[in-house]
């Protein structure tokens, strides 16, 4: 770490739980982002101001005006330009130290495989069941750590499923696919603009729990917050035995 990088993560390297040791495992670390709306604006705003080395932004949607409101990530002169294209520009700007790969796409299949087994980690920001459940099966498959964020109205969730760990749950566990409706998504039911944020920023904080070596996390637990109504709880999750995810014998312990 170079006297420049001393003091630009200076007040993390102060913290006793992080230290140089652990600000020097962020900025050798990976993390994929599943969609640059409104909460992988400011998850990936974090973990770019944290130093976290390689950041992949994966979305095929571009920015429309009425993102503006709660995507912090983008500005209206970048309005029509891909969300990841314009997250790494935006990301530039707050970090050029930190390697930002663009994917404008939608993944699913062979590339969503790829991007989850070449990051350390995933944070999934998306707004849809089909594409949290791909991004969950993807990160069970190659047992890699799953930070699942949702906000709607004004209510917002975050879970995190460390599919090292035997007695981890998976998203399936919490959410079976075949019992649910699709969700419905902010353009047709609204969403609070500082929910968002929220819930973008505790994702971000416990990928640099889970990156830095430090702390406890959510793993095996649900945060859910009530901004209409400032309330905070959390709920244990079991993992599922019967999961057809990750139950019925599915765990495999990580390959070395």
């Amino acid at each position: 770490m170079n006297d420049q990088q001393l003091l630009r993560y200076s007040r993390h390297i102060l913290l006793d739980d992080l230290g140089i040791a652990g600000q020097e495992r962020l900025m050798n670390a990976s993390a994929l982002v599943v969609g640059a709306g409104g909460l992988g604006s400011p998850a990936a705003l974090y973990l770019a101001a944290a130093g976290v080395g390689t950041l992949t932004i994966a979305d095929g949607d571009r920015v429309d005006l009425s993102n503006l409101q709660r995507q912090i990530l983008h500005t209206e002169t970048r309005v029509g330009m891909n969300k990841a294209r314009s997250a790494q520009t935006a990301l530039a700007l707050r970090d050029p130290g930190v390697r930002v790969i663009a994917l404008e796409r939608h993944l699913s299949g062979a590339a969503l495989e790829k991007a989850v087994r070449n990051a350390d980690l995933t944070l999934d920001c998306s707004d849809n069941f089909a594409t949290r459940h791909a991004v969950n099966r993807a990160c069970v498959q190659f047992r890699k750590p799953l930070i699942s964020g949702a906000a709607i109205g004004f209510t917002g969730q975050v879970g995190v499923f460390d599919l090292r760990l035997e007695a981890s749950p998976c998203y399936h566990c919490l959410f079976p696919e075949v019992e649910e409706t699709d969700a419905p998504r902010c353009a047709q039911s609204g969403v609070f603009a500082p929910l968002t944020g929220v819930i973008g920023a505790i994702q971000a904080g416990e990928a640099i729990k889970l990156l830095a070596g430090m702390g406890e996390t959510l793993t095996g637990r649900l945060l859910q917050v009530d901004a209409l109504n400032a309330r905070i709880r959390t709920a244990n999750l079991p993992r599922d035995p019967q999961c057809g995810v990750c139950g019925n014998g599915a765990f495999r312990p990580p390959e070395p």
